[in-house]
């Protein structure tokens, strides 16, 4: 019985993405949707032996009508998240099993992980107690003014892109949230567990595990996942497996597509 549990929370507002009709999360992404995307690192690792994932209660019966029956068969646990993420995370991780001792949260509109990269994290909490994965600062970091112009130009040393997933002791996770501070923002689950003193190690991430939020991003993510479906065929017996090959045979992403305005 796998020692993990995995939350992915669902319940963002996708202010960003730019379609008034649908979520990010519901997106088509070559043939599934965003969130099942997400998912499919974690559901034949021998490591994970719960998964829950957290929706906004105003797409809880849409959710249900849609996915009901990818829920069932892959015995999901569902919950209702909260106005910001930190409530969602914090309504998740009280259903997270007691027999469970690391909690990875990963983000569901991050569809592109791979197998490598969630157990080098899993490894790394086991050592460890708190991990994430990271990408070294490439770009220079301006800070601007109000005006609009540059007001400095950030150092980057030592500056990381964080990544998910987050993976936590579950009990350095459940004390982090007791002890937040709701008028403090929590973007991400790392920083909370830093505030009371709990070291999270860096893991080398990659560029590929981009996080969807515009429009742009999800053709960025069908580029990814175009390119590894031509390295690497469709495993047998995946439970997507057969869904994934009635995808196999559509045009691929071309470097034009992604740059189409």
């Amino acid at each position: 019985m796998g020692r993990f549990a995995v939350i992915l929370p669902a319940a963002g507002r996708s202010s960003r993405f730019g379609d008034p009709k649908s979520k990010k999360i519901f997106a088509d992404l070559s043939g599934r949707a965003v969130w099942l995307r997400s998912l499919d690192a974690f559901v034949n690792n021998d490591d994970v032996s719960q998964i829950l994932v957290a929706v906004a209660s105003e797409d809880r019966e849409l959710f249900d009508r849609r996915y009901g029956d990818s829920v069932a068969f892959l015995g999901l646990d569902v919950v209702e998240g909260g106005a910001e993420r930190a409530d969602t995370i914090a309504a998740a991780l009280g259903r997270v099993k007691e027999s469970c001792d690391f909690v990875a949260v990963h983000d569901a509109a991050r569809p592109c992980v791979t197998p490598a990269l969630i157990a080098a994290v899993f490894e790394a909490a086991r050592e460890h107690g708190a991990a994430m994965p990271a990408i070294p600062v490439a770009d220079t970091i301006k800070r601007a003014a109000a005006d609009g112009t540059i007001a400095e130009t950030v150092p980057r040393d030592g500056l990381y892109l964080a990544q998910t997933p987050q993976v936590f002791r579950r009990d350095w996770l459940i004390e982090a949230y007791e002890r937040r501070d709701p008028a403090a923002p929590a973007t991400d689950d790392a920083r909370l567990v830093e505030a009371i003193g709990r070291p999270v190690r860096l893991v080398p991430g990659s560029p590929f595990n981009l996080k969807i939020t515009t429009q742009d991003d999800l053709k960025m993510a069908r580029a990814v996942l175009a390119i590894r479906d031509e390295e690497r065929p469709c495993e047998e017996g995946h439970p997507f497996a057969d869904e994934q090959a009635k995808w196999a045979d559509l045009p691929r992403i071309r470097a034009s597509d992604l740059f189409d305005g």
